[in-house]
């Protein structure tokens, strides 16, 4: 049992109580694994009935530091008998500390924090469209972004997210966006003209399935910003933070945006993330064209610096790097005494395993191995396991894996 269950009332119930409540009185926006969860350590996660699972997807590559790690927990405690929220009209510690961090290790300038990745994009395109408006750009307007993106769920960044299964529901969406469907070089430079504000690009693009954009992609993207003065906005909430074996995604290009969105792993679980800005953006927002209530508040922002300092400590980007390989090395071998994985890519610890259609019932095999991962564009087993992940739990996934892959005689 958990340190403080004991304590707890709210856990003395059962997990049919708990999916009979969820389904009289919540909207029924997720399909959930059929496991009702106690408490987590490492990387670890255990179910009411005490019953250990592997996690190799990370909340959704939140949790990179595992769960229950003693140094967050202590932050928690500290800043929480301290002070949790406050008004962003007033200073904390914090904030600044936090945004001068991201600053330098993305060679960025300025931040501006919020709860979400979706948050982050909405207050990228804003600034986008501020910025163009500051150089007397009346109508430049344009977006454009990449097939089978994904930036979020909100109407400006579900705008952005090219899956009809994500948009479809809810058209009309915002009209001056433009999808690049071929990742070719003269696609994208035939998508741009003076009209376009920004690009949009994840590195990697996780939810269509660990695709990682080509470099050369990246750099003409770059150039072509430049020349029709748009801003290149990546989307680094699934890429950011050590996960790639860099502190970003784009540190392995070489390329440099304008603007660079964050979340998921900034403050090992809390609700946080930030859009990073260039020099030459910090000026295209003036106090009140945009803020938040809860973003940025102390015990996210220091809980934000407790994870910079383990990641950095504890050389979480260079394991990343080196248990990537192994991870990657792992199921090509696999590959080869079963055909059903059609390709293994990725970079770092932010893998995709091609299994096509029997993707989501594998990830269901898996959960009665004590094993958590996720089919992402319903075909590929994407893994996010934690950045403190160790090469014995990498083989115990992969004896996983290998047993199930052996059940369906594939």
């Amino acid at each position: 049992m958990a340190a403080g269950e004991m304590s707890d009332r709210y856990l003395q119930i059962s997990a049919d109580e708990i999916k009979a409540l969820e389904r009289e009185y919540l909207f029924p926006t997720y399909q959930r694994y059929d496991l009702c969860l106690s408490h987590g350590d490492g990387a670890y996660l255990f179910d009411l009935e005490g019953r250990r699972y592997l996690d190799f997807l990370a909340g959704i590559a939140v949790n990179s530091l595992g769960y229950n790690h003693p140094r967050i927990s202590r932050v928690l405690r500290e800043q929480g008998e301290r002070l949790i929220h406050s008004s962003n009209l007033l200073y904390h510690p914090y904030q600044g500390q936090l945004a001068k961090r991201l600053a330098t290790m993305s060679g960025m300038a300025r931040a501006f924090f919020t709860n979400s990745g979706t948050e982050a994009m909405e207050a990228a395109m804003k600034i986008a469209r501020a910025q163009a408006r500051k150089l007397g750009h009346e109508n430049k307007s344009r977006f454009l972004c990449i097939k089978n993106s994904f930036h979020g769920r909100t109407f400006g960044a579900l705008s952005l997210t090219s899956q009809e299964k994500y948009q479809a529901p809810f058209r009309p969406l915002l009209a001056d966006v433009e999808t690049i469907t071929e990742l070719t070089l003269t696609a994208l430079e035939q998508a741009f003209d003076d009209r376009v504000c920004a690009l949009v690009l994840e590195p990697i693009q996780g939810e269509a399935g660990v695709r990682p954009v080509p470099g050369e992609f990246l750099l003409a993207a770059r150039r072509l910003c430049d020349r029709h003065a748009a801003l290149l906005i990546l989307d680094e909430i699934q890429t950011g933070f050590a996960r790639t074996g860099r502190p970003f995604a784009f540190q392995h290009y070489h390329v440099q945006p304008d603007l660079l969105t964050i979340a998921k792993a900034i403050a090992g679980g809390f609700p946080l993330g930030a859009v990073l800005g260039s020099e030459s953006v910090a000026g295209s927002l003036k106090p009140g064209e945009h803020g938040t209530t809860f973003g940025g508040g102390p015990l996210a922002c220091r809980l934000g610096l407790e994870v910079l300092d383990i990641i950095e400590e504890e050389g979480l980007a260079e394991k990343a790097a080196e248990l990537g390989d192994y991870l990657i090395g792992s199921l090509r071998g696999l590959q080869s005494r079963h055909p059903s994985i059609l390709d293994v890519r990725g970079l770092g610890l932010m893998v995709g395993a091609e299994l096509g259609s029997i993707a989501p019932e594998v990830v269901k095999r898996l959960l009665k191995q004590g094993v958590i991962a996720n089919a992402a564009h319903q075909s590929v087993l994407r893994l996010l396991p934690p950045l403190t992940i160790s090469r014995s739990q990498i083989d115990e996934f992969i004896g996983a894996l290998d047993r199930v892959l052996k059940e369906m005689n594939l």
